[in-house]
């Protein structure tokens, strides 16, 4: 039976590091003996010491592994590398497979999305956002919390970084700010660690990189004019606006 779950889940899900070492473990071939279990995985991998482990065919953060870490119910190294086994069957890794964007970046490439990409990038913006959500829980849940909103900026991280320059992205972008800003305000995101707030002034950033490639850019720019937002994070881009004329 197929996972639950996919390699992007566990590559945007999993902080860096730790995604990164388990990378290295299931390339270097040391998930051995894996198997399939009613509900789920479990292997061999090795390390220090051989460790037995086990995970979820459902959530590839829930199991068991015998190292230090297994042992204190954290997600481990060891873990995610069966969990990777699980989803390529033992195949190769891509390199896009294993490229990481911790955070957004220009690509400094101009273009046009098509009807159809444009479509598709409105959905999966819209499918990451629904992993920054409020938060109504009891404490006992605050930290798979946060790495909801890790996991949404990390999905959107990698959408912004992927997309040509033009006015159209720049509204894209801007349209997605204004929509993260109203979760912010209104919408009961607790971002107490800074995870969202951080991800949109990174994409101010993108958006002023655009500006200097592009111009045009700049007139995408307008919807911010007047907005009342939670931090102010928009000032930049309506400057650039308020001064297109003298340049």
């Amino acid at each position: 039976m197929p996972p639950k779950f996919s390699l992007d889940k566990i590559k945007f899900a999993t902080d860096q590091p730790t995604f990164e070492r388990a990378v290295g473990l299931y390339e270097s071939g040391k998930v051995t003996r894996f198997k399939e279990d009613y509900g789920g995985y479990s292997a061999v991998v090795s390390g220090t010491h051989p460790y037995n482990v086990s995970v979820s065919s459902r959530h590839y953060d829930h199991g068991n592994c015998d190292c230090y870490l297994g042992q204190r119910n954290t997600l481990c190294k060891h873990m995610v590398a069966v969990a990777i086994y699980a989803v390529m069957d033992g195949k190769p890794l891509q390199d896009q497979d294993k490229e990481i964007v911790s955070s957004p970046k220009c690509s400094g490439k101009l273009g046009e999305l098509s009807k159809v990409e444009l479509s598709e990038t409105k959905k999966a913006i819209t499918q990451a956002m629904r992993y920054i959500k409020p938060y109504n829980g009891p404490s006992r849940i605050w930290f798979a919390y946060q790495g909801s909103l890790d996991e949404g900026c990390a999905r959107l991280s990698k959408l912004v970084s992927e997309l040509p320059v033009n006015k159209q992205t720049a509204k894209l972008l801007v349209d997605m700010l204004l929509r993260l800003d109203k979760k912010l305000c209104t919408g009961g995101v607790d971002d107490s660690n800074g995870t969202v707030g951080g991800f949109m002034q990174e994409t101010v950033s993108v958006l002023e990189e655009y500006a200097k490639l592009d111009s045009n850019c700049i007139k995408a720019f307008d919807k911010l004019c007047g907005q009342s937002t939670c931090f102010n994070w928009e000032a930049s881009l309506v400057r650039m606006y308020d001064e297109r004329d003298l340049r």
